[in-house]
């Protein structure tokens, strides 16, 4: 046979602190969510680029915090008060409400319920606020208020301690220069290098041959020169 079977099995994101790679790019960040007991009235906003880790450290903030994270798509048919009962939520991709007329009552009321329960309440979302598309003056002057910090897309340093872990958790032995080279063509987001990771794994294991930057340069549409 040319080539084996390569089966596509789930590999677990790994959402831990230990996981967390820190650079310029989300430094700032993680020490707002570090301080989460002193934000105003208990409440962030966590603003980020799709894939730059707003995932990963909600789940940080959310074992720290001993939270619940829910989508916001899902407020409105969660138990409001259930879920602030424990004192900390994180909301993620709150950019999504907007419209969704029964989705921002939850979140308002929600809101209201952390607030007068000292609770702390984290959101996060692919830009800020105010182009969210609120259609509830209520919460679009709540989240305005909010205080936000921000994710930057990740730097070549960020992106190449990513791809280190991600290719050493498959066991994956790859050529010295082969990163580098990736980081200077990929498309810059920790999902795109989850992604190219798998495919090359992949593609090694059904070609039966080593991943090589000729192999790379064919997922990415180049030239092994380019």
């Amino acid at each position: 046979m040319k080539g084996q079977l390569a089966f596509d099995l789930p590999i677990r994101p790994a959402l831990s602190r230990e996981d967390f790679f820190i650079s310029p790019a989300n430094a700032l960040a993680l020490a707002s969510l570090d301080g989460w007991r002193d934000w105003p009235r208990g409440k962030m906003v966590l603003v980020g680029p799709r894939g730059s880790g707003k995932t990963h450290l909600a789940h940080i903030w959310a074992a720290r915090a001993e939270a619940r994270l829910i989508p916001a798509e899902a407020l409105a048919r969660a138990d409001l008060p259930a879920l602030a009962a424990d004192g900390a939520v994180a909301v993620e991709d709150a950019e999504r409400l907007g419209g969704d007329r029964a989705a921002e009552e939850a979140l308002f009321h929600l809101h209201n319920l952390m607030l007068e329960r000292a609770g702390a309440l984290l959101i996060t979302a692919a830009s800020p606020p105010r182009d969210w598309g609120l259609g509830l003056p209520d919460l679009k002057s709540r989240m305005q208020a909010a205080a936000v910090t921000r994710l930057e897309a990740p730097d070549d340093a960020l992106l190449s301690a990513m791809l280190v872990k991600l290719f050493t958790d498959r066991q994956i032995a790859v050529p010295g220069m082969l990163v580098p080279w990736l980081v200077a063509r990929m498309d810059r987001s920790c999902e795109a290098a989850r992604a190219l990771v798998a495919a090359l794994d992949a593609r090694s294991l059904a070609e039966r041959r080593p991943i090589s930057r000729q192999m790379a340069a064919e997922l990415l549409g180049l030239t092994a020169t380019e």
